[in-house]
């Protein structure tokens, strides 16, 4: 095998590396490039371009698209998905934040 093919090997369990098209992350969905390019447009997410200028996404951008569809699905303005998603991830990473915190509060109570 090549060497310069060994690090693209590598990236397959890579939640960040952007391997998908616009049209093969658009079939996984079950959406349109469309909606794809709208979520991008509201910075929900923001594909990395290929060196010919083409949009490439990662499975985490997939899974944040797959939550935008199933709130656009259900009557969600795609704008106002964009912001809750937002404001959830916000959330998480406040309450993670929370627990990191009390977690390193109680192990200096235990150490007095």
């Amino acid at each position: 095998m090549p060497a310069e093919n060994a690090p693209a090997v590598g990236n397959l369990d890579d939640d960040d590396y952007p391997a998908y098209t616009m049209g093969r992350a658009a079939d996984v969905l079950g959406t349109t490039p469309a909606f794809l390019r709208a979520i991008g447009e509201a910075e929900l997410i923001t594909p990395l371009r290929s060196e010919g200028g083409h949009r490439r996404y990662s499975r985490r951008q997939l899974r944040i698209a797959a939550r935008a569809r199933e709130l656009v699905d259900q009557g969600t303005p795609i704008e106002a998905a964009c912001r809750i998603i937002s404001l959830e991830d916000q959330l998480d990473d406040a309450l993670r934040m929370n627990r990191d915190m009390r977690r390193r509060l109680d192990e200096r109570g235990s150490d007095t």
